[in-house]
């Protein structure tokens, strides 16, 4: 039977950090981290954000770096504009995504939501920061937020809250430049109010949608609304390397004495300063073990290695490791596991790229014209009439034309020629192909045209050819 003792010791799980019993949100007010992991996130986030704001700006080929235009159904990556007939390649991107989520949540834990998600980027090194600069530390926040509203109050809580407003609009002009593009968002920002109204509503529900993330829900998105925290429960093992804290040397706590000696007296390493509690950004207590909360921000490794150092004992109380490793002192080791994921991740990279390789700027389908039939011409000529999609998904136009493959005995008219194709651009033509019966075999005949741009030849299109049973 499990101890009482330990399922009072559990009791931390039945409910979120940020919510007591009664369901009341309980505010969290992070202690302002330092420290060597926290500096390094500091560079990253740096170029992170500066990639964020310049990705919609920064054109390869005449187009943009990035850009998701959900409502022209165009989607652009690295210069390399994707349409919807592209959408097996972003289906199978998707699968990749997710495949290679679940292996590096399986060996690293939730590294992306410390380190790269842009949630926790602008949460911790944007608009922490200001309320940093303008309110104080974390006990000067509890303090005004205490108080009666005064001169002082009101000009911290405005000024703060105007940098939170200007930056989110910022923000929500970024989305929104990765939507409809930067030259869409340009028009928007410089035409009347009048002609672009849908875009100008737009712009302002994302700066406010962002607004309330960053200046009230918080670490609520983490801890409670985004699915992956959610997801980590199921994907990390004993073997996964976490934000950990090592109970076998920690325990038990107790207060620091400089003349005493702790393992003499029975206790850990552990002095309970709780400097690793004051610095959460999602107020939970690592010391109670992996909880979902956890985004494996390293804020309380650089509180404890600072209390460490300062005590004379040494660093790594709370470190990156494994539930194995802290247990049983095991160094890291790929499981089956990991070494299966990986490779299926190597195997879809493949498939992935082998797509990307494969892909081409033009598409095209050629189809019998609905409710024709073919027309038997003097000379022994038959014609069939066809209908002709084609997709130009680069920048530049083209002058269309048609012909057979060599060795067939016959022509093809196109009923514009040539055929203007502009960048980026979808046009339907109808064509004509006459063949001479004798190419025939049994009423029908399998070709190949030969769709040709400014005198190169582009791709090939097949198709089929109806004629009277000789």
């Amino acid at each position: 039977m499990v101890k009482e003792e330990e399922l009072y010791e559990e009791e931390f799980r039945d409910s979120i950090s940020t919510v007591d019993k009664s369901g009341k949100r309980i505010w969290v007010y992070p202690k302002k981290p330092k420290g060597f992991f926290h500096k390094w996130r500091a560079i990253l986030s740096i170029f992170l954000i500066a990639l964020l704001f310049l990705a919609p700006h920064i054109k390869i080929g005449g187009q943009p770096l990035v850009l998701l235009g959900i409502l022209e159904r165009k989607f652009v990556l690295f210069g390399q504009v994707f349409w919807p007939q592209d959408l097996y390649i972003f289906a199978f991107t998707m699968i990749l995504l997710m495949v290679f989520i679940i292996l590096f949540t399986v060996v690293f834990g939730r590294v992306f939501c410390g380190w790269i998600c842009p949630q926790t980027i602008f949460m911790e090194f944007v608009f922490r920061k200001i309320e940093y600069w303008i309110e104080g530390d974390w006990t000067h926040q509890k303090k005004l937020n205490k108080q009666p509203w005064n001169a002082n109050k009101i000009l911290k809580k405005t000024a703060k809250h105007s940098l939170f407003l200007l930056i989110s609009f910022l923000i929500g002009n970024t989305f929104l430049a990765y939507i409809i593009g930067a030259d869409g968002l340009w028009e928007i920002q410089t035409d009347p109010l009048s002609a672009h109204l849908g875009g100008f509503m737009a712009m302002i529900i994302f700066s406010l949608v962002f607004y309330g993330v960053f200046a009230f829900l918080r670490e609520q998105v983490c801890t409670t609304i985004c699915p992956y925290g959610r997801l980590q429960g199921v994907l990390l093992d004993s073997d996964s390397i976490i934000v950990a804290y090592d109970h076998v040397r920690g325990e038990s706590r107790g207060r620091f004495k400089k003349t005493e000696d702790r393992e003499e007296v029975g206790k850990g390493d552990c002095i309970d300063c709780k400097q690793c509690v004051h610095v959460c950004p999602t107020g939970i207590d690592i010391r109670n073990g992996t909880q979902l909360e956890c985004v494996n921000c390293t804020a309380c490794i650089d509180a404890c290695d600072d209390i460490m150092e300062a005590v004379n004992l040494p660093k790594g109380l709370i470190r990156y490791a494994s539930e194995s490793n802290i247990e049983g002192g095991k160094k890291f080791r790929f499981t089956r596991r990991m070494k299966s994921y990986s490779v299926l991740l190597v195997l879809l990279m493949l498939i992935w790229g082998l797509l990307i390789g494969t892909r081409t700027n033009f598409q095209a389908d050629v189809l019998k014209k609905r409710g024709s039939t073919y027309q038997q011409l003097e000379g022994g000529m038959i014609s069939n009439i066809y209908e002709l999609n084609l997709i130009n998904k680069s920048n530049e136009s083209y002058e269309i034309e048609l012909k057979l493959e060599d060795g067939v005995e016959g022509e093809v008219q196109l009923t514009e020629s040539p055929l203007h194709l502009g960048p980026e651009e979808h046009t339907k033509n109808n064509f004509i192909i006459r063949l001479n019966s004798n190419e025939l075999k049994r009423g029908q005949k399998k070709l190949k045209i030969i769709v040709i741009g400014d005198g190169e030849e582009l791709l090939k299109v097949k198709t089929s050819f109806v004629g009277p049973l000789l």
